[in-house]
């Protein structure tokens, strides 16, 4: 069933477009705010993210609280019709609490205290840091909490990091007891009699050291899990005093792209709404933009995924450049336009920009802004800006309405986890998320929506399941990827999967443990190949079509047990042995790719998977290299985003009904040309 959702606020139902806004910055030019309230009004804006490093200007000294430019600005944006998302401050203390309070500063995995400074350089578990982040989210929400301006809370800044002080030494060994009740039950979880690492008392547990214990990986993977959940007891505490004056305001926190820091599957719980922050690196050395284009589509599936398909917001994207790659190349003429919408297509209601207005000095100074150091309109940058304004205009209807996909992968953060940490094959370099960019550019390039899940995740509303290097299989996930087979679901599992428990513990009995049933495989061994180094294998698509395929990364070693062999091996010692298999299991078949391999080999295997499941995809014959389609849809209608990712021109053959241009508000019928970084948004009835 097709759903609506509603708006992020009733208060604004539209395309939201803003940017993050740091007046503080220009207290002493109050003519600088008269100005930006012109030019946000000129680009169309309609609501802009205010105060998120606000704090020393809120609280300039222990207990002294000015709120009055906030009232200032806040009001005349609401006169002038432009919203706020207000920001709680805890991303970045004051000096006189470091000064007052260094307890709140961060302990350094090498246990050094850290100095002033930074961005999130504060203890999550520090009563005094909690205490001070209470108090002014109280006043701000005692203050503004029933504003009609102020539409969301925007939580703290990009969390990430973790602490190792005694605070949270004591939280974590509090954090394993409720997990593991008894020591007896930790030692067995962490297998620690290997190097004699037995613990015989908690107190004896400290976090991960370059300088102590790093080789358990038990306690390595406990860790993360307890970064995670100390971090989400933060943001719980952050929001209870905004929730108690107006549990109506949603609360959002803005998360970085593929962050491994935090498992935002469990962290997304904890949000009304999903936020995050997108800085592609577009204009590489490649002829056009698709693998950066197909990565951050990627992307914007994962985070719609995380809500269960509901629209998320772009909080932050740039609109020219970023300031701290590597190489701070700005966009060329019109990508700004295709990758503001792009984050509509996927289910974006939002494309908002760090940053309004340059800062004249410091860190970011030269990163990317609506308004230039200039300051004035007068540039290609305001100019593009405007231009995604005047769309985001005429997609109102779209908001709210929902990507609806029967295609799900796997991207489970503690399988990444467990995954990276292993000391096995290739390390540093089992390029995880590669392997499930590689699944997933099949289906962005014709136009197929994707889902992204993790293990605990519903599997019975689609049709197919790719779980890409499953490495950690945790209880009574094997069963019900089981029963999604038997149910006539097509299951895709890959080399290096079922390796190990949710403790980290390899199963015994053999590769690939508890899907070795449903797989109807045995893994014997696994070769891990050299950069550079390949292998070939030949694979059947089942319509006599024999094609020959490179191997690269990893080889993995099996024996069918029921399955069917449809690839072979075709050099090295295990020539002529299986590289891909299917199995058939009741009313579904469960296929294993047994190595690494290029697009064409992928192109090849999901063809007959995509038209044996019919499975939904944009109203669209052909999509030319380079060109994607994404879906949006209503109850009767369909919204159809055609992005081109190329600089040349490209031909689009539509399937046969009538189409209106939502931009132009032109009829359009059968193809379509589509200009270099140029997007199309089609509207037709189902």
């Amino acid at each position: 069933m097709i759903k609506k959702y509603s708006p992020i606020s009733l208060k604004l139902p539209k395309m939201l477009h803003g940017a993050d806004y740091n007046p503080e910055q220009w207290l002493e030019h109050p003519e600088i705010l008269e100005e930006d309230i012109r030019l946000m009004k000129l680009a169309q804006c309609n609501v802009m993210s205010v105060g998120i490093f606000s704090w020393a200007c809120l609280e300039p000294e222990e207990g002294i609280f000015r709120f009055e430019w906030l009232d200032q600005v806040i009001n005349k944006l609401y006169e002038a019709g432009i919203y706020i998302i207000l920001a709680t401050p805890s991303g970045a203390r004051p000096a006189w609490m470091s000064q007052k309070y260094p307890e709140v500063l961060r302990t350094q995995q090498d246990r050094v205290h850290n100095l002033h400074g930074g961005r999130h350089n504060h203890c999550f578990s520090s009563p005094i840091y909690r205490e001070k982040v209470r108090i002014i989210n109280q006043k701000l929400a005692e203050r503004y909490g029933q504003h009609p301006a102020v539409i969301a809370w925007h939580i703290s800044n990009e969390y990430g990091g973790d602490c190792h002080c005694e605070y949270c030494q004591e939280a974590f060994r509090t954090w394993l007891k409720n997990r593991y009740h008894s020591l007896e039950e930790l030692n067995k979880a962490w297998w620690t009699t290997f190097w004699s690492h037995t613990y015989t008392s908690w107190e004896q547990i400290e976090s991960p050291s370059s300088k102590g214990e790093r080789s358990v990986h038990g306690l390595n993977l406990d860790w993360r899990r307890f970064v995670t959940d100390q971090t989400i007891d933060f943001i719980e505490a952050e929001k209870a005093p905004l929730k108690a004056v107006n549990p109506d305001i949603p609360c959002v926190i803005n998360m970085m792209e593929l962050f491994s820091g935090l498992n935002y599957w469990k962290v997304a719980e904890h949000v009304d709404i999903i936020s995050w922050d997108s800085y592609p690196l577009w204009h590489r050395q490649s002829a056009d933009d698709i693998e950066e284009g197909m990565r951050i589509a990627m992307v914007h599936d994962l985070f719609r995924s995380l809500k269960g398909g509901k629209p998320f917001m772009l909080m932050e994207s740039t609109p020219s450049l970023t300031n701290w790659q590597k190489v701070c190349k700005p966009k060329k003429p019109g990508l700004h336009l295709l990758s503001s919408v792009q984050a509509v297509a996927h289910g974006s209601d939002t494309v908002q920009y760090f940053q309004w207005r340059k800062s004249r000095g410091s860190f970011e100074k030269f990163h990317g802004a609506v308004v230039d150091h200039c300051g004035h309109e007068h540039t290609r940058v305001f100019r593009e800006v405007a231009q995604v304004g005047d769309y985001l205009n005429k997609l109102d209807e779209i908001v709210g309405t929902s990507v609806e996909s029967e295609v799900a992968i796997l991207f489970d953060w503690e399988n990444r986890w467990a995954l990276e940490d292993a000391k096995a094959l290739r390390n540093g370099q089992m390029n995880y998320i590669d392997s499930v960019l590689r699944h997933y550019k099949v289906f962005w390039e014709k136009g197929i929506p994707v889902d992204f899940v993790c293990e605990e995740s519903d599997f019975s509303k689609y049709k197919v399941l790719i779980t890409p290097m499953m490495y950690m299989v945790r209880e009574g996930v094997a069963e019900r990827i089981e029963d999604f087979v038997k149910q006539g679901g097509q299951f895709v599992a890959t080399y290096w999967s079922g390796i190990v428990d949710q403790s980290d513990l390899c199963f015994l009995g053999g590769f690939p443990g508890p899907l070795r049933k449903t797989l109807g495989i045995w893994s014997e061994e696994i070769d891990a190949l050299y950069d550079g180094e390949k292998n070939t294998f030949v694979y059947s698509n089942g319509e006599g079509d024999v094609q020959s395929y490179e191997a690269i990364e990893l080889c993995d070693v099996i024996h069918t047990e029921g399955a069917k062999i449809i690839g072979t091996y075709t050099s090295d010692y295990y020539e002529g042995m299986p590289a891909v298999t299917v199995n058939t299991v009741d009313e579904g078949k469960a296929y294993y790719i047994a190595t690494k391999s290029d697009h064409n080999f992928y192109e090849s295997f999901y063809k007959s998977i995509i038209e044996i499941c019919e499975l939904k995809r944009a109203p669209i014959y052909t999509l030319p290299k380079g060109v994607t389609a994404q879906l949006r849809e209503d109850k009767n209608i369909e919204y159809t985003f055609i992005m081109n990712f190329t600089k040349e021109i490209k031909e689009v053959v539509l399937e046969n009904k009538d189409y209106y241009d939502m931009i132009t508000m032109n009829g359009v019928k059968n193809q379509i040309q589509i200009k270099p970084y140029e997007v199309v948004i089609l509207k037709s009835d189902k």
